[in-house]
């Protein structure tokens, strides 16, 4: 995946340097926080503040002897400070560090997300007005029903990426919540009023309670935020694929001059983008069932999360940021035929019209099972011979007797389906 579309500040959130960075900066605050209770000196403090830095190299090297990441920055960190390192650490556990830090990475990732959707709702508004009265068919079940437009189209999915756009607000509240409370999270060596001094000054919100980890409801349901704006995503990219098939070709997405869509077969040009999206979708949604099996641990704690966590988070974040970016890619350079909606509007030899004609004749006082059978008769002959359906009513001596030429014309009229949609992008926030 590395093209045009790969996102570097999403990747570099997630880097072995930006890891251990953030261990460190939340190493840092509770030593601060020490200082301004006297328990470390103004000048140790100085020290620890200029010699302490991340040295992955040196990092990773000790790791690979101790066989643990927390000892490993610690050793270092403590071969920067000599005699000071005594002052790090003080009263923590690895995962007050580790899940602190990890808040931190994840509000990080997620205000990326947050742009990101904000970029394709932007696109998404732009299209809907360019179309707003574009007509084009409607299909339920992928059968033609009634005359839509398609800016009513793309209205569903601006709404959609609105409440997405909540959706990652949400988790970005839900996750922004750090922890400094010790071994099974007692606060015996620590207080609960540092804790809250640490988090305020990272920009997070103590935990009510925790047993040595935050608990994983919150990633999980950070993790299903995600996974729901995927699946918005991918249901964009399948009607785009869906739209695209030779047999419709109302909609295409971007084509580059000199791209090539198949090996064997030169005039292929294929939705690969909007599958691409499609199929990572996939992959947001399983991490999000993976974090919710990272929820029930054992006691106060055990680790079998930590393994599942090093893949879903990163993985999922770096995803979502790709097929959002590549949303809104296929999104502002779609090409629209409405010559093609027009073109398959009529395949149908007028049928969308046909609950019209049904209501007409009830208003005109013929009993609805009577009118319902003699409009599907001629609804099924205008699929059978091929003929308008228009044409066909209008042969028929028993709908004439209830609607006059004028009247029965009136039905096939689509402005009349249309006439709430400038409404229906009032209520929607468009106009």
């Amino acid at each position: 995946m590395i093209d045009r579309y790969t996102r570097p500040a999403m990747g570099r959130i997630w880097s072995e340097q930006a890891k251990y960075e953030a261990w460190l900066r939340v190493e840092i605050a509770v030593c601060e926080a020490f200082e301004r209770r006297g328990r470390i000196p103004a000048d140790a403090m100085a020290r620890i503040r200029e010699r302490a830095r991340v040295d992955v190299d040196r990092i990773l090297a000790i790791q690979a002897r101790v066989k643990h990441e927390m000892i490993a920055l610690l050793t270092s960190l403590e071969e920067q400070l000599g005699a000071d390192s005594r002052f790090v650490h003080i009263g923590l556990t690895s995962s007050d560090v580790w899940d602190t830090a990890t808040a931190l990475q994840l509000r990080d990732a997620v205000d990326l997300l947050i742009a990101g959707q904000e970029r394709l709702r932007t696109a998404l508004r732009a299209l809907a007005l360019r179309h707003k009265d574009t007509l084009t068919v409607g299909r339920t079940h992928g059968v033609h029903a009634e005359p839509t437009t398609f800016g009513l189209k793309v209205a569903v999915w601006y709404t959609e990426a609105g409440r997405n756009l909540d959706r990652l607000r949400r988790a970005r509240e839900i996750i922004s919540v750090g922890q400094i409370s010790g071994a099974v999270g007692t606060f015996a060596h620590v207080e609960p009023d540092l804790e809250a001094e640490v988090c305020r000054r990272l920009g997070l919100r103590p935990a009510e309670v925790s047993n040595q980890v935050i608990q994983r409801d919150r990633h999980a349901e950070y993790m299903a935020m995600l996974a729901v704006c995927a699946a918005s995503l991918e249901k964009i990219a399948l009607e785009i694929r869906g739209l695209q098939r030779s047999e419709i070709l109302e909609a295409e997405e971007p084509f580059a001059e000199g791209q090539k869509g198949s090996s064997a077969m030169p005039h292929k040009r294929n939705p690969e983008l909007s599958e691409r999206i499609c199929g990572l979708a996939r992959l947001v949604r399983t991490n999000a069932l993976a974090a919710l099996e990272n929820v029930a641990l054992w006691h106060e704690r055990d680790i079998s999360h930590s393994s599942v966590e090093r893949v879903i988070l990163p993985d999922t974040t770096i995803v979502l940021d790709y097929i959002l970016d590549l949303t809104a890619f296929v999104v502002e350079g779609l090409t629209v035929y409405p010559e093609r909606m027009a073109e398959n509007f009529d395949r149908s030899y007028g049928l969308v019209y046909s609950q019209r004609v049904l209501l007409k004749l009830t208003d005109a006082g013929l009993a609805r099972q009577r009118a319902y059978e003699l409009v599907q008769k001629h609804a099924m002959r205008a699929w059978r011979e091929r003929r308008p359906f228009e044409t066909l009513l209008a042969e028929d001596p028993e709908v004439t007797q209830h609607l006059a030429a004028a009247d029965l014309k009136e039905c096939f009229d689509p402005s009349w389906y249309l006439r709430n949609v400038d409404a229906i992008f009032r209520r929607a926030g468009l106009l």
